[in-house]
């Protein structure tokens, strides 16, 4: 496995390549990054033994680092994963974000826990005895959902920030155009899909200032070109949420309070969430454990971490109480 090497965003995070075969396209690789707590925090702060595990969502990769800053002042260890035909894990002749199925991120994930606590881990390894905290966004969230109901007690929390639980036309609309998109997806999978990104998503988080720039291609404005084969592989995931799963350990997902359709510009974009329909999320989110808190930040966007100072703050401290306020949710 190689070595940890210096990362684009710069002190403390580091980055590492994870191997995962080939395809027809050549070499598939995905990226760890991480940013360890400093000092003291490491040992004495109120989640030192802990690794957070963070996915990112679709058309996206890793930049927050004041996501990273949060869980490193609580002691946590911080990782966050470029999947495969993502950001740094992007290679030439590849379809940016294309999977034919969810359960294939089983060994982008599997390879990132064997380099946080693995042979070779070191001091930044998971090893024995350490919680896992999963962290997902948006697609990245039905992701680790979906991976932790097929792996019972691997983790010891579960947070999902605007988790894609569900088609946004609703379970009914899903279950009309199922058949048609898995049709497709059988014969034409990495077939062209019309552009429905307009972009406005990513004009709110410019005019809120919390969306920095990105390498070439690794975060365009109007999103990655969707495929059958993928819409299918999500509409699965949708579809086994919807019947009901157990992701085996306390859940917090966080919303918006409101929706905005993504059809036009609204100023109310900078403050709503403009690609989920949040109620249909909520109610979803019953669905995928026993244990699931579910809170609503008003004046928050798709990335309740990435809005305007205020709802941002909100969002934080949300999570904070719920991870170490009274009432801990975390075992």
């Amino acid at each position: 496995m190689a070595s940890w090497v210096p990362d684009i965003l710069g002190k403390p995070f580091a980055q590492r390549t994870l191997q995962l075969g080939e395809d027809a396209d050549g070499p598939v690789v995905a990226t760890l990054v991480r940013s360890l707590p400093p000092g003291l925090l490491r040992m004495l702060g109120p989640l030192a033994d802990v690794d957070v595990l963070y996915v990112h969502g679709w058309s996206d990769y890793f930049f927050q680092r004041e996501l990273a800053r949060f869980w490193n002042r609580l002691g946590a260890r911080f990782y966050a994963l470029d999947l495969r035909q993502y950001g740094r894990s992007l290679r030439p002749g590849q379809a940016p974000g294309y999977i034919a199925s969810l359960s294939d991120y089983d060994a982008d994930i599997s390879a990132a826990l064997d380099a946080m606590g693995g042979p070779g881990g070191g001091d930044a390894g998971g090893g024995r005895g350490r919680r896992l905290v999963l962290m997902g966004h948006s697609t990245g969230g039905l992701t680790l959902a979906l991976w932790a109901a097929r792996h019972p007690g691997a983790a010891s929390a579960l947070v999902l920030n605007s988790p894609w639980l569900e088609l946004q036309t609703g379970a009914i609309g899903r279950q009309a155009i199922a058949p048609l998109v898995q049709m497709r997806a059988r014969f034409d999978p990495l077939g062209a899909h019309p552009v429905v990104d307009l972009g406005f998503y990513t004009r709110a988080q410019r005019e809120i200032g919390s969306l920095p720039d990105s390498p070439d291609g690794w975060r365009p404005e109007r999103g990655f070109p969707t495929h059958p084969g993928w819409l299918a592989a999500v509409m699965a995931g949708h579809a086994r949420v919807a019947g009901g799963v157990d992701v085996g350990c306390p859940a917090l997902v966080l919303l918006s309070r409101h929706s905005t359709s993504p059809m036009q510009w609204s100023d109310q974009m900078t403050s709503t969430d403009s690609v989920l329909v949040v109620d249909d999320i909520a109610r979803t989110a019953t669905r995928i454990g026993n244990a699931v808190t579910v809170a609503r930040i008003d004046g928050a966007i798709h990335d309740v971490f990435l809005s305007a100072p205020a709802p941002r703050d909100a969002a934080y401290s949300a999570l904070e109480r719920w991870l170490v306020g009274p009432g801990i949710a975390l075992p």
